[in-house]
């Protein structure tokens, strides 16, 4: 499974952990303006805006987990297995395979704002990309520094809903997580005062105890509690080092450490990746399971009017610095 969040200083940052057990041989992935997106039904867009992100590349072509474009529009692909659910195609709509939607959205908008104008006329088909990838099961956070919103297709139809904890886990439907917080809502980052009763004397036996109470299991709905606690009360210096720095702290208390999570014998869900897109730079920071140490790629260091994808297999060794 998968928590997504969203962070904000003086810049914006935006990504996501990859919870699974096992990898696509996903890389950090460059799509200059003029790579050709062939969308299906909807055609083919020649030019559009360049975006950096984790993608599966089979084939040539880019199928991004999360992604931020040019003008700092960010968006991820959550697994929302059980609720998605994809029709076929509609008269009149823009139908999209759910692995075009991300390129898409990041390729035509600027904006959330200008991300809900396209979604009025988006259809979400089940198409599959081949025979050997079905059709992903999954839900979406689109953000920019201004707002975020989620994006479910359910039977009742494509769903939009404000987020405004801008964090997105998996089940169940996201109206559903955010009324779970309102079970936490008297946990603080602050000391606890003693309103149990005035005629016991109870004392703090020990710092954070203004939290006790916050989820610490793996499930989704807990991850989302408490990712959208640890975010909202995150504090850290403006500069990009700080934030970046902070937001993986964010994401870190999230994290899956193998055996945690037993799927099967010898299968485990782990934290495969962990990442964080400065969205006003256009720099896409990430760490892996087995290495800590942040790598980054900048998009603008690319030539952003090509063709032609830029690819970085993921850095997996661990980096340690002796002294």
């Amino acid at each position: 499974m998968c928590t997504a969040a969203t962070y904000k200083t003086k810049g914006f940052y935006f990504g996501r952990t990859l919870d699974y057990e096992f990898s696509y041989a996903e890389e950090v992935t460059v799509t200059p303006r003029a790579f050709p997106l062939s969308l299906g039904k909807a055609g083919e867009i020649e030019t559009h805006y360049a975006m950096i992100g984790m993608a599966f590349v089979p084939d040539g072509y880019p199928l991004y987990y999360d992604a931020v474009n040019e003008k700092g529009l960010c968006m991820a692909g959550l697994n929302f297995v059980g609720n998605a659910y994809y029709g076929k195609e509609v008269s009149g709509k823009t139908n999209l395979a759910t692995f075009d939607f991300i390129p898409y959205i990041l390729g035509k908008c600027a904006s959330v704002n200008e991300a809900l104008v396209e979604l009025e006329t988006i259809n979400l088909t089940d198409t599959p990309y081949n025979d050997k990838l079905p059709v992903a099961q999954l839900h979406w956070i689109i953000a920019d520094k201004e707002r975020a919103i989620t994006v479910e297709s359910v039977k009742e139809g494509l769903r939009i809903y404000e987020n405004h904890v801008g964090v997105l886990t998996n089940n169940p439907p996201f109206p559903m997580q955010m009324m779970a917080l309102n079970n936490y809502m008297m946990l603080s980052p602050c000391e606890p005062k003693n309103t149990f009763s005035d005629k016991i004397d109870l004392t703090r036996y020990s710092r954070g105890m203004g939290a006790i109470g916050l989820p610490g299991d793996l499930s989704s709905e807990s991850r989302f509690v408490r990712a959208a606690f640890v975010g909202r009360n995150s504090v850290s210096g403006d500069s990009e080092e700080e934030s970046v720095n902070q937001f993986f702290h964010i994401l870190n208390a999230v994290e899956q450490p193998r055996g945690a999570c037993v799927l099967s014998d010898h299968e485990y869900e782990i934290t495969i990746y962990t990442s964080c897109c400065s969205a006003d730079k256009g720099i896409y920071y990430y760490t892996t399971y087995e290495n800590h140490a942040i790598t980054a790629v900048d998009m603008h260091t690319k030539n952003l009017d090509g063709a032609a994808l830029y690819r970085y297999p993921i850095e997996r060794h661990e980096r340690i610095t002796m002294l």
